[in-house]
């Protein structure tokens, strides 16, 4: 058992569903009478959208691995799984089976709110999952780019299925503010994860040439990777310096957390891209930049005492 939640990368898998969470109980529902804030889905449906988002998230885990299986065994042979402590084809087994499931509650969840063509978010979410392991993932940028989008698919998806039916069905404006901060956490999720992915690429860079990847750092050098990797950090940075001022700068309580536990770490992170050299450098950036994005979204818990 242990294996296969190493697999789908279980610590990963509660991450996306804490924040999921903090969308809905910190973000929204405090905010249904004070802002009139008018969401969808009930507790047993927002539990369907958790799950199905954790099965194709799982699935997309598992994908990853059965093709990294030759990378990993350079880049992380100690945490090899596929083929040695599972097999490929119950990989491939699971995989199915977590994407069937995860489609099949979207589109069950689509068609309880009465609009079923929203379930095309979970389908496109699995479908990029699935080409970026076998395909994009060995193209220069193009596969941190889709993967970052998947990422940012998780906490719109909130958004859309919580704020948008009922935007559309009793055009409540309310809604938009709310929709508007998903967005902008989604998009901030989207800058960190595409730095992550970039500075993972120049950690694995053996693995990734001994099977003919063509990723950032194998095309451009290890060096020249290293100032793109420093400069697109340098993007989540200005960009919440700029949030902070254009829209915090009256909540004191936000912009303190954000100065100590977003904006301060980002700085850290900066300075250690423009320094790294070696493997292990690129791994504790790559840890950081994790616990960015998690700091980053758990300044959701403080909107309820900001804004009421």
């Amino acid at each position: 058992m242990i294996h296969f939640l190493n697999l789908i990368r279980w610590k990963n898998l509660l991450m996306i569903a804490l924040v999921q969470i903090l969308i809905k109980y910190a973000l929204l529902l405090p905010f249904n009478e004070s802002q009139g804030v008018t969401t969808t889905l009930s507790t047993f449906a927002f539990i369907i959208l958790v799950i199905a988002t954790l099965c194709i998230a799982a699935g997309g885990y598992i994908i990853n691995d059965i093709y990294d299986i030759d990378t990993d065994k350079v880049n992380k042979p100690s945490k090899v799984i596929i083929n040695k402590h599972i097999s490929e084809k119950d990989g491939y087994t699971y995989f199915m089976l977590l994407n069937v499931i995860g489609v099949g509650l979207g589109f069950y969840l689509s068609y309880l709110i009465n609009y079923s063509s929203l379930f095309v978010v979970f389908f496109i979410s699995s479908a990029l999952l699935y080409i970026y392991s076998t395909a994009l993932k060995q193209m220069f940028l193009i596969g941190n780019i889709v993967v970052s989008i998947v990422v940012a698919l998780s906490i719109l998806v909130v958004g859309i299925f919580e704020l948008i039916p009922s935007m559309l069905s009793i055009n409540n404006v309310a809604n938009i503010p709310f929709l508007e901060i998903i967005r902008d956490y989604a998009i901030f999720a989207f800058l960190i994860n595409l730095v992550r992915e970039v500075v993972k690429d120049i950690e694995d860079i053996n693995g990734d040439h001994k099977v003919g990847m063509q990723t950032m750092p194998i095309v451009l050098g290890r060096d020249r990777a290293n100032k793109v990797a420093f400069v697109l950090s340098l993007i989540p940075l200005f960009a919440v310096v700029y949030y902070i001022i254009t829209s915090l700068f009256t909540q004191q309580l936000l912009v303190g957390y954000f100065l100590v536990f977003v904006v301060a770490p980002l700085i850290y992170i900066t300075i250690k891209i423009f320094s790294a050299e070696q493997q292990s450098h690129y791994k504790h950036i790559s840890l950081m930049l994790k616990l960015v994005m998690l700091t980053g979204m758990l300044s959701m818990s403080l909107y309820p005492f900001i804004l009421n």
